[in-house]
């Protein structure tokens, strides 16, 4: 099994990427590393793991958030018209309210 190793500060090439890579760490802020500790006790993982799942989550994009989707264009205009109309006193902003 072949090993990359990676020291902070220290050249490699990005282009080669195993899925075994090993990277050393050293000199950790102290809030960083009280994060992987806490991530490591609360879910079980060793410290490898629990440092690889912060780093996955620190990388990875934000998924879209898709809570409402099945509510997206389930309205007709009438009924959209109605809640228009129901919320419209919520929707009137009072000048009383922004005075100091």
């Amino acid at each position: 099994m072949h090993h990359n190793v990676i020291h902070a500060g220290g050249d490699y090439d990005a282009s080669v990427l195993f899925s075994d890579m090993t990277i050393s760490l050293r000199n950790l802020p102290s809030d960083v590393e009280q994060a992987i500790v806490e991530k490591s006790q609360a879910e079980g993982l060793s410290l490898n793991k629990a440092t690889a799942k912060l780093l996955e989550t620190a990388v990875r994009k934000p998924a879209r958030n898709s809570d409402f989707d099945e509510f997206f264009g389930s309205w007709n205009q009438a009924e959209a018209a109605e809640f228009d109309r129901a919320l419209a006193d919520l929707r009137r902003v009072d000048p009383v309210d922004w005075q100091e």
